[in-house]
């Protein structure tokens, strides 16, 4: 009887852990330079990525269905703003190793009482290079979301290919200084973020050759087809 119940403890523990694997979805691609970028989306804006010996968490937010505890520890944190969608005391906690190194903006520093805090023009080299770049909104009224020169977008760059963080944002001026992106995400939420329209404009900008949208929710993206036109691949995550 004990072996039945542990056999039976042992089919319950591997079924909730085939569950759970379920919800994480993963989608690679090939840096410049040969090796292969895993990203795996957990959810809304949350998502980590593989890379060599690198795991890196951007966003981390704990959701129904998501263990952390089941995930890889990270090496690196990244953080564009404190709203509880993006930032998550006990996600990080939950992720955290004695080594790992959590990058931020200033208010989102100010609320962990911890993290390096990088400003929009940063510009920092640790294993990989990281540009800081601006994330807010610019439509009339949309400014309460995400005032300009508060949040953080990050542009890495993993084997020679480029690979942009938006945080929450709307089709900036300054996406036209985004150079050499091959891979971009896109938030797409109207009235925090874009809306498609915006989205389509953006992706016409940064050009990237992988487009994945995040933060969309329930929107309609079928408007994003028209982006295969300009070269671009719309590579979709189930929220």
């Amino acid at each position: 009887m004990k072996i039945r119940t542990f056999l039976s403890l042992l089919l319950s523990l591997f079924i909730m852990n085939q569950i759970f694997a379920q919800n994480i979805e993963a989608d690679s691609f090939q840096t410049k330079e040969g090796e292969t970028v895993t990203f795996h989306f957990i959810k809304h804006a949350s998502f980590y990525l593989t890379y060599k010996d690198m795991t890196i968490y951007a966003d981390p937010v704990l959701y129904e269905g998501v263990d952390y505890y089941k995930l890889p520890k990270a090496d690196f944190i990244f953080i564009t703003h404190d709203h509880y969608d993006h930032l998550d005391k006990e996600a990080i906690a939950q992720i955290s190793k004695s080594n790992t190194e959590i990058y931020c903006n200033k208010t989102t520093g100010e609320v962990l009482n911890m993290g390096i805090v990088l400003k929009n023009g940063d510009k920092v080299s640790l294993k990989f290079d990281i540009e800081v770049v601006p994330a807010y909104n610019t439509s009339e009224g949309r400014d309460i979301y995400h005032p300009k020169g508060r949040d953080n977008g990050y542009i890495i760059t993993l084997g020679g290919s480029r690979i942009y963080i938006p945080g929450d944002c709307e089709d900036m001026p300054e996406m036209a200084q985004f150079k050499d992106i091959d891979v971009a995400f896109l938030p797409i939420n109207q009235p925090y973020t874009m809306t498609v329209a915006q989205a389509i404009n953006a992706a016409k900008t940064i050009k990237p050759k992988i487009l994945y949208p995040i933060h969309y929710s329930d929107t309609d993206l079928k408007g994003l087809g028209v982006l295969r036109k300009e070269g671009i691949e719309v590579r979709v995550f189930k929220m």
